[in-house]
């Protein structure tokens, strides 16, 4: 396929575009984060939204029949009263169509494929429990160990009657969560709840019909950059109309599991290229400090001339990251500190006069 050939084709620049982490991780490539992969993934969410990864076939439903099956979902759903009357959302406008649909997708507005999970407040009273049936999801749970993707664990949990007893509403599984509020928006954190869940305030949830594939429903989530959608400046965050209304491309089931099953080859492919990129960073550290480690052992400044003769014949290749460049700064402060950069002289007058 097209992509595939495009990741082959551009290994080198997927591979070595870098940026500086914010915050540190393990290893010296902990703060580093591969830049060109991350864009790669984001291009390929990007494809796969618009229907430009697989063939479309003309033989598929059209979504306009997929759209009938989730409005009848909805109502029955309202007739057996677990959801409110949806109000009428206005027709989307060729001025927010971002592009041209495939032939048998339709537009329709987020919130039409689903419905919300709101939070809750968390009060201290209920706080502190690790045992309970129901999970008390935060934004800080998000990035436990284990909940890259699905929350399958919280610091708190509370039992069913304490949630009924302080009006805590639960969020069913299958529905996704991210931030609302905060810095946090502009991490793009996507989580799908595997079990009953309150999640608070700070989080906001939608939970997918099920006439679509709840998978493609979490690429789609995880394809749009909420913090285009946020207001306010001291404190960010985003409303939920606006983000009920965003414009989305639906494709019929058949196409969203085709969709979904090239996703996951090419992010598979994509994890590759990163194990292998950040294995070389490792790699290359441990050579540069190991090189750099000669320099301020050499016994004298012939020996430091020599051994730094044999670094800088190879200086463009070494000193090509922000962590080599930094270890060969703390080099040169040190050789300093050691009286090495400079050649002794024994006329000086000695140090202790200076005393």
């Amino acid at each position: 396929m097209a992509v595939e050939k495009l990741i082959v084709d551009h290994i080198d620049t997927w591979t070595t575009a870098l940026q500086t982490r914010s915050t540190a991780g393990r290893g010296s490539s902990g703060k580093i984060d591969l830049y060109g992969i991350k864009k790669l993934r984001e291009l390929i969410l990007e494809l796969a939204v618009r229907g430009k990864l697989v063939p479309q076939d003309p033989n598929d439903e059209p979504a306009s029949v997929l759209l009938e099956r989730i409005a009848a979902e909805k109502a029955e759903l309202m007739k057996q009263g677990k959801i409110k009357k949806q109000k009428p959302l206005p027709e989307i406008s060729e001025e927010e169509k971002p592009f041209e649909l495939p032939v048998g997708w339709e537009w329709t507005r987020l919130i039409n494929l689903g419905t919300w999970a709101l939070g809750s407040g968390f009060p201290n009273v209920v706080q502190g429990n690790s045992d309970k049936e129901i999970l008390m999801c935060k934004v800080s749970d998000m990035n436990l160990e284990g909940n890259e993707k699905f929350i399958v664990s919280t610091i708190n949990t509370i039992s069913k009657d304490l949630a009924d007893e302080y009006k805590i509403k639960t969020s069913e599984p299958g529905t996704i969560i991210f931030p609302k509020i905060g810095g946090a928006i502009a991490t793009n954190k996507r989580r799908i709840l595997v079990q009953e869940t309150a999640i608070d305030n700070n989080c906001l949830g939608i939970k997918p019909c099920n006439a679509i594939s709840g998978e493609w429903f979490y690429l789609i989530l995880s394809a749009l950059d909420m913090s285009k959608y946020q207001s306010g400046t001291s404190i960010p965050a985003i409303n939920q109309s606006v983000i009920g209304s965003i414009p989305i491309a639906l494709p019929s089931l058949k196409m969203q599991e085709k969709i979904l099953s090239y996703v996951i080859t090419l992010m598979s492919l994509c994890d590759q290229l990163e194990l292998h990129s950040l294995t070389s960073l490792d790699a290359h550290q441990q050579l540069v400090e190991t090189l750099l480690t000669t320099l301020t052992d050499s016994q004298n400044a012939d020996e430091l001339a020599e051994n730094w003769s044999r670094i800088s014949e190879h200086f463009d290749t070494l000193f090509t990251t922000e962590a080599s460049i930094d270890a060969l700064k703390q080099t040169i402060l040190q050789l300093a500190v050691m009286g090495k950069l400079v050649p002794q002289d024994p006329n000086d007058e000695p140090a202790s006069e200076l005393l």
